[in-house]
């Protein structure tokens, strides 16, 4: 008689992490449809809003600092601030709504199991959906400007994106787990996402920050380091930089290592996440 090998223990409330996202990606799917339909509900235009609003976004920038005030220190001044509000825009949706993903889903994590992680990561689609008309609406601001796509500024612009999702999701991750302990966090995050714009060149070029503290000063690599700072700059160089003769110029110098620095952060930040996150979720259930 053949003996039966008894399945091994599964510690419930615990998955395989971001494997079961990428196995379950038919749940994330419902997810992200999920939080569209509940936010865009009862809405004539619904997702249309999401192309309406970076376009008069990018009208108000174009007559109000660009033609009335006249911010002449940066040539294509609204392509400029565009870029750097398009990575700002989708980094602040993307955590802020990961951090209340896990309280605000309670319900479904106390009724039963599904990968946690779906949450955080579902947080993120949805402020990819809404990347795609302001990204939109950007290069049509650039090409309007004198903008033409070269294969260098392409890939610059690709990493500034994708490094922009890693530095969400890691972060994501991390605050949706402690968010469920203290629910002070979330308040916290948003009024640190206010700050964040200043923390980058997006109203402000890079020079303004090297006149400020110095061009030797550790200050300004610290400033340059930042890895939301290297993301701007590559949607920076991916479109604003050849959209007129002598906006390359104004591109920080080696920004190449700095981009390389900054996945590296990113991806260590990918992985505390995770680990943070796969070690508090068992006990989400409980808290919530």
């Amino acid at each position: 008689m053949t003996m039966m090998t008894p399945a091994p223990l599964v510690v419930q409330g615990r998955g395989d992490g971001m494997r079961d996202v990428v196995r379950r990606r038919y749940l994330l799917s419902l997810l992200v449809r999920k939080e569209l339909r509940v936010r865009y509900r009862a809405s004539l235009l619904g997702l249309g809003w999401s192309y309406v609003k970076p376009a008069v976004q990018f009208g108000v920038y174009f007559v109000g600092l660009g033609l009335l005030l006249r911010q002449n220190a940066i040539g294509d001044y609204a392509v400029y601030l565009f870029g750097g509000l398009v990575v700002m825009t989708a980094f602040s949706e993307a955590v802020g709504n990961a951090t209340r993903s896990v309280v605000v889903n309670g319900d479904l994590v106390r009724k039963i199991y599904l990968p946690r992680e779906l949450f955080p990561v579902s947080s993120l689609f949805v402020s990819a959906v809404h990347l795609g008309p302001q990204l939109l609406v950007l290069l049509v601001g650039a090409i309007v400007a004198g903008w033409r796509p070269d294969p260098v500024g392409l890939l610059a612009l690709v990493l500034g994106l994708l490094l922009t999702a890693m530095l969400a999701l890691g972060l994501g991750l991390l605050l949706a787990a402690v968010n469920v302990f203290f629910r002070d966090v979330e308040n916290l995050v948003d009024l640190v996402l206010m700050v964040l714009v200043w923390a980058s060149p997006v109203l402000y070029s890079w020079q303004r920050v090297a006149d400020l503290v110095g061009r030797d000063s550790a200050w300004l690599t610290a400033y340059q380091a930042n890895p939301l700072t290297v993301a701007v700059e590559l949607v920076h160089r991916g479109t604003w930089a050849h959209a007129s003769p002598g906006n390359a110029a104004a591109t920080p110098p080696g920004l190449l290592g700095y981009t390389v620095l900054a996945f590296g952060i990113a991806a260590a930040l990918l992985v505390v996440g995770q680990l943070t996150f796969r070690r508090l979720s068992g006990r989400f259930a409980q808290e919530l």
